[in-house]
């Protein structure tokens, strides 16, 4: 039996297949086994190490819960402000003027190749230098400016390749009943290209999430991994355990922002506003090796 993609496996394979599943399952065993064995003998399992984030409420109400709304809060600005310009940009490299679509593609492709940790970086010191913004906020404007910066930039990108995606028919439809290219965008283009940019807009509203993590690390930015260190004065160098509750903090936020993207795109492709169309957040930004 065959596939349009692949040839069905035989009973030769089948067994090589579960051959290689059981070696995997193995290997992944040792591993954690050798992984725990470590970390006991460090000390790093003991009760006390783990048992303040089930039995303190201060470490929960004093560190991570601020450190998770500082998260939020800097990733909330950050897509308010990217989604929209990056959606400008993205249109904007469409135009069929040159005056409109070099000078963009340029502002574009110059902040997708920085990396976003240097734009934070670059940011704090310019408003260190230029402005009267206070130290104790500085960090945050920082962080969220890095942030816009960078993903708007590969917003442009995907709302770009998420246009381009379309068939010709609707374009060549929408300006036959004599639309301008402004009502073309507004009311045919974009409509239908949103759930074929839909899954990559997740992946990078995801990455945004992630990424406040690098003000915390270099800025001093008060997030949720920030307070790793505060954590772990307090409560006895727990930073395991401490890093293990951040890192399925993170887990459990990103799964919310995924499923609530699941159901919208659900939602949307049963309205019929669909095309089918799929734009791959990896194809998007390969051209930069993974910037």
């Amino acid at each position: 039996m065959t596939s349009v993609l692949y040839d069905a496996p035989g009973p030769r394979a089948k067994r090589r297949n579960i051959l290689y599943t059981v070696l995997f399952l193995v290997v992944m065993a040792a591993a954690a086994w050798w992984v725990l064995g470590t970390m006991a003998d460090k000390d790093q399992l003991a009760s006390e190490k783990w048992s303040p984030f089930v039995t303190d409420s201060k470490v929960w109400t004093t560190f991570l819960l601020p450190g998770l709304w500082e998260t939020l809060k800097a990733a909330g600005l950050a897509m308010l402000i990217a989604l929209p310009l990056g959606a400008v940009l993205g249109i904007g490299r469409l135009s069929e003027h040159a005056w409109i679509r070099v000078p963009v593609g340029v502002v574009v492709e110059f902040f997708r190749a920085i990396p976003v940790l240097l734009l934070m970086v670059f940011a704090y010191n310019a408003f260190a230098e230029l402005t009267t913004i206070e130290s104790e906020i500085r960090p945050m404007y920082a962080v969220v400016t890095g942030l816009v910066l960078y993903n708007a930039s590969v917003i442009a990108e995907i709302v770009r390749a998420g246009i381009l995606s379309l068939p010709n028919g609707q374009t060549d439809a929408a300006k036959a009943i004599g639309m301008r290219k402004s009502q073309m965008m507004a009311h045919v283009l974009l409509p239908q290209a949103v759930t074929a940019m839909l899954p990559a807009l997740v992946s990078q509203l995801v990455v945004i999430v992630k990424d406040t993590a690098l003000g915390g690390a270099m800025l001093g930015f008060a997030e949720l991994l920030y307070q790793n260190r505060a954590i772990t004065a307090n409560y006895g160098a727990n930073t395991i355990a401490t890093l293990t509750v951040i890192a399925l903090i993170f887990i459990l936020l990103n799964f919310l922002l995924t499923s609530f993207a699941s159901w919208l795109e659900g939602r949307i492709r049963r309205g019929k506003k669909g095309t089918g169309a799929v734009v791959d957040i990896k194809a998007v930004d390969g051209q930069l090796g993974g910037v």
